[in-house]
């Protein structure tokens, strides 16, 4: 029941009297979600901007940060909570479920809401009608097409499967319902009853000395619990490469960039929020600043002893003899691009909890990397690995800035050095402040066909900013060396890269790892070839795509496809239709194009194991001990799929954990594409080896079927019996 007694503030939520006592200026997402529990309303920005905490006041779509709950007095308040129907799924629940609109799951909420508005007053919709409708929530995982298409097709939701769901057959996702209903917690939505709250003190400059005084009179003057400094942490260094670990914790008298974390302080959250940065014991002596103009010259002063002339590591693929093929080419083209930062902008910012339980620390946040993190958690705080335990929590999206550690390392600090569970929220300016974004880049290549339009040669040279600290800077300078040709046969390359040390944020993982900047070079330098031999753009990629048979850059051999011909032959027939509707003059133009990109799945630079375990307990269900976070791209799912159709049962018999790491073994990190692939490949050789073992101890045959059933295991031979 959600009744509450007060005298205050009362109004009506998902149909229980609701009355409060707190101040009339609360925002109501607040009040939904501290004092009423009702975390399906989800919080992205407290802006306005991303419509994660849509509700209906009164049928009326709003979003709830922006309105005080003074406001809601008197009136009908409905949340994600109360969609259901009689405890079931509603038809638009149910719609969103079938097509597979959940993800990640974080602004589903939102977008159930919006559209539960415009189904009241227009139950057969247009798609411009759902678009205008839901344009007020945004979403970062599904490009809006499943979530139209639900909205659209809400009326014809069903409760069946289709196929077995083995690989290949739709099937809905296994976790896809408490993204629903609400019930689906993410990194801000719980934390044990009594919890601490933590809040990170950051450099305001990009560069700059500073000074931290009398923590302990600062401590006690605000009723503090707890205030930590560099000198609180045990091993104060940490980073994605082994070698590379170059990142404090809490920075030690110097800070790096706007945003590194210099203090924090742990106490109640009142408190800790109410504190000013004026009143905080730092002095500040602002240092000009390394530009990544500045790193590309030999007199810039040097950020990390590691790199001396801050180059952090350099890429290099060199393949035939690229001058003479140019010397001797028929045409050439050259270009040279730049591309700035660009912010992941998940829906969710960082967030979880530390506790200690005994002499073990547990970390529940948003991660795409539970393993990884516990293992540099285990560094930061001089811990054996066994006593660190992290629980992913749902992730709201991840494209790569959620591989790097956020609030976990000073949370267990907090948490072990009090004895008391701590929690850690950022803010949507913290997190746009103090994550990793996309390497800006400079580069300059060009690129040399023969008379009959082939390509002969390619140079490339990208300078890639990876910011103060070296994150993934080492995979970006490794891959993108690999990539720099595209997915073109080239028999003479040169392709070089440097990963530069700035005062910027740190540069880290992003969709690609550096291939997208590189595209934009090697797809320029496609069509100025294209237009100096007279070729049609689509014609000359396609005479250049690399196909079965022949070598990369690096020399290896695609032996089994390469389907980049296949698809340009696909596009033909439209590339024409559109070329024919192009508008060359006039105010209002329309023109078209072309580009192709390669990327290879798996890590660059780093090894690509996964471990999956899959077992038959004693209640007859089977379960998937699952490594790899779903952070919205349906791992969850397609694992059970891979390790059911392995074993040759229905996927309804399993269940699963995800990304424990006292309960699942090393599945890798979530990115690159990678977990489908290889952790889908752990998934299927685990579920054979358990079937080898049911067949064996059964003495039944190869070809024998596996039944489950109330606790029993049946196997039936061929001939049935």
């Amino acid at each position: 029941m959600l009744k509450r007694a007060g005298t205050g503030l009362s109004f009506t939520v998902n149909g229980e009297a609701v009355a409060l006592d707190i101040p009339p200026m609360t925002r109501l997402a607040d009040a939904l979600r501290d004092e009423l529990g009702l975390t399906g309303t989800k919080i992205g920005c407290n802006a306005g901007d991303c419509g994660a905490c849509t509700v209906l006041i009164d049928g009326r779509q709003a979003c709830s940060c922006l309105v005080p709950v003074g406001q809601a007095v008197g009136h009908e308040i409905v949340t994600v909570e109360g969609l259901a129907e009689d405890g079931a799924l509603s038809a638009l629940q149910r719609a969103f479920h079938q097509h597979g609109a959940a993800q990640c799951g974080i602004c589903t909420p939102g977008m159930l809401m919006a559209a539960s508005e415009l189904l009241a007053e227009t139950p057969k919709p247009t798609r411009t009608q759902v678009e205008d409708a839901m344009g007020g929530v945004l979403c970062r995982c599904t490009g809006y097409v499943k979530i139209v298409d639900a909205v659209t097709d809400f009326a014809k939701a069903r409760d069946d499967e289709t196929g077995k769901g083995w690989v290949g057959a739709r099937l809905k996702r296994v976790d896809g319902i408490p993204k629903l209903t609400g019930a689906e917690k993410f990194g801000a939505d719980h934390a044990p009853d009594g919890s601490l709250w933590l809040r990170i003190i950051r450099s305001p400059h990009a560069r700059a000395r500073f000074e931290i005084g009398d923590t302990e009179e600062f401590r006690r003057r605000h009723g503090l619990a707890l205030v930590l400094t560099a000198d609180d942490v045990p091993a104060n260094n940490f980073g994605i490469y082994p070698s590379g670990k170059d990142q404090p914790v809490l920075a030690i008298s110097e800070a790096q960039y706007r945003g590194d974390a210099v203090m924090a302080l742990v106490g109640a959250r009142a408190i800790v929020e109410a504190i000013v940065e004026a009143d905080l014991p730092i002095k500040w002596e602002p240092i000009a600043p390394v530009t990544f103009a500045d790193a590309q010259t030999e007199s810039a002063r040097a950020l990390h002893n590691h790199a001396p002339d801050n180059v952090l590591v350099r890429g290099r693929v060199v393949k035939g003899n690229v001058d003479k093929a140019f010397a001797e080419a028929a045409v050439t083209a050259e270009v040279s691009t730049e591309s700035g930062f660009v912010e992941h902008a998940y829906i969710e910012p960082e967030a979880g909890f530390a506790q200690r339980i005994g002499d073990r620390l547990e970390i529940v946040a948003c991660t795409q990397c539970p393993t990884m993190d516990r293992d540099e958690i285990a560094h930061i705080m001089r811990m054996e690995k066994s006593a660190v335990r992290v629980i992913p929590t749902a992730t709201g999206g991840g494209f790569g800035g959620k591989l790097d550690l956020s609030v976990q390392p000073l949370v267990a600090l907090a948490a072990w050095m009090l004895q008391k569970p701590v929690r850690c929220i950022y803010s949507r300016p913290e997190s746009m402040m103090a994550t990793t974004k996309r390497h800006p880049s400079q580069i300059r290549a060009r690129a040399a066909a023969d008379a009959k339009g082939r390509l002969v040669a390619f140079d490339f040279a990208g300078d890639f900013d990876t910011g103060a600290y070296a994150s993934w800077g080492p995979t970006v300078a490794n891959r993108v060396p690999v990539h720099a040709t595209g997915p073109y046969h080239v028999p003479h390359v040169r392709a070089l890269s440097r990963a530069l040390h700035t005062n910027n944020p740190p540069s880290g993982a992003f969709r690609g790892f550096g291939v997208p900047q590189a595209a934009l070079a090697h797809e320029a330098l496609m069509d100025q070839l294209a237009d100096k031999l007279g070729m049609d753009r689509l014609e000359f990629r396609l005479l250049n795509a690399i196909r079965a048979g022949e070598a990369t850059a690096t020399g290896q051999v695609l032996n089994s496809s390469a389907g980049l011909a296949a698809c340009l032959e696909a596009l033909r027939d439209d590339w024409r239709e559109a070329l024919a509707r192009r508008v060359t003059e006039g105010p209002l133009r329309r023109g078209v194009g072309i580009a192709c990109m390669w990327y290879g799945i798996g890590n660059t630079s780093l090894p690509n194991p996964s471990t999956m375990r899959v077992g038959l307990r004693p209640d007859g269900r089977l379960m998937l001990y699952n490594g790899a976070a779903d952070i919205g791209q349906g791992s969850n799912t397609i694992m059970i799929q891979i390790a059911a159709e392995a074993l040759g049962v229905g996927v309804e018999y399993f269940d699963y954990v995800m990304g424990d790491t006292d309960l699942t073994e090393d599945a890798g990190k979530t990115s690159a594409s990678r977990q489908t692939y290889v952790s889908g490949r752990a998934a299927e050789l685990a579920a054979r080896a358990l079937r080898a073992e049911i067949l064996k101890r059964s003495n039944a045959g190869e070809d024998s079927t596996i039944a489950l059933s109330n606790g029993r295991v049946t196997l039936r031979d061929s001939a049935g019996e």
